[in-house]
């Protein structure tokens, strides 16, 4: 997640993709494998070397950013930007805080104004400014606290949440749709007019039905695969902006 005192987008020139999207190659033209191979099974060491020679991993790590899924956030909002000082934003499943890094300081939260609320099952570093919550969604309880830290609207909600992969894509799209309407659920909930909505799917989109209700809630709803996504990778996310409010649209 330049103008507006943004980050930089970041390019560490110390690697270029490969033609397979799968392989990076350094300095020197040579890809770089990881030690004790011997030791590992093929799929560790796979992983390994992907993550030893991805230019947005080693970017992460020369930036500070918590997460590669920064990087992702920062590509997104680069190209339909919607994110404006003091905006009030929720972010969903925000462990362990990329999200928020790039929100807060496009937000400008250090100022003193807006407002970000982050909310995972696990435990998230602090970040100034930020009101973090560890408990799930769906509670009740947990729903409270965030209108409460939120004053009761928000400008943006975002989520990268995803289901524990099964390996067994069938199963693994529902898990990830049955939160994609959760979150969707709780933004129609919150957002004000005019606001936007950001989520983690997969590839081939959501369900008809959800989609449906993401036309009927919002002017533009758009799929997109940012750079940083691995092409390999079946995740996408849709960017649903212009909030149409409820009440008014009851009977359209």
């Amino acid at each position: 997640m330049a103008g507006k005192g943004r980050p930089t987008k970041g390019n560490s020139g110390a690697s270029t993709r490969g033609s397979s999207g799968r392989s990076y190659r350094g300095h020197a033209g040579l890809t770089q494998t990881p030690r004790n191979m011997r030791k590992r099974k093929a799929s560790s060491n796979r992983w390994i070397e992907r993550q030893l020679n991805d230019p947005y991993v080693q970017e992460t790590h020369k930036r500070g950013l918590r997460s590669r899924a920064a990087i992702k956030f920062e590509q997104i909002e680069d190209r339909y930007p919607f994110l404006a000082p003091h905006m009030r934003v929720v972010d969903l499943g925000c462990a362990p805080g990329g999200w928020l890094q790039v929100v807060s300081e496009r937000i400008k939260l250090n100022k003193g104004e807006g407002a970000l609320v982050g909310i995972d099952l696990l435990e998230t570093d602090p970040i100034g400014g930020a009101q973090i919550l560890v408990g799930d969604i769906t509670e009740p309880e947990m729903l409270d606290a965030v209108y409460k830290a939120i004053d009761g609207k928000a400008d943006a909600v975002l989520s990268d949440m995803a289901a524990a992969t099964t390996g067994h894509r069938p199963t693994d799209h529902l898990r990830t749709m049955a939160l994609l309407e959760i979150a969707l659920d709780f933004a129609i909930g919150i957002l004000t007019p005019g606001g936007t909505f950001l989520a983690k799917a997969f590839r081939g989109g959501a369900e008809k039905t959800l989609m449906d209700l993401l036309h009927k809630h919002f002017e533009k709803v758009r799929h997109i695969k940012p750079p940083a996504s691995r092409q390999e990778s079946v995740e996408t996310y849709l960017l649903a902006t212009g909030f149409k409010n409820p009440e008014s649209d009851a009977d359209s």
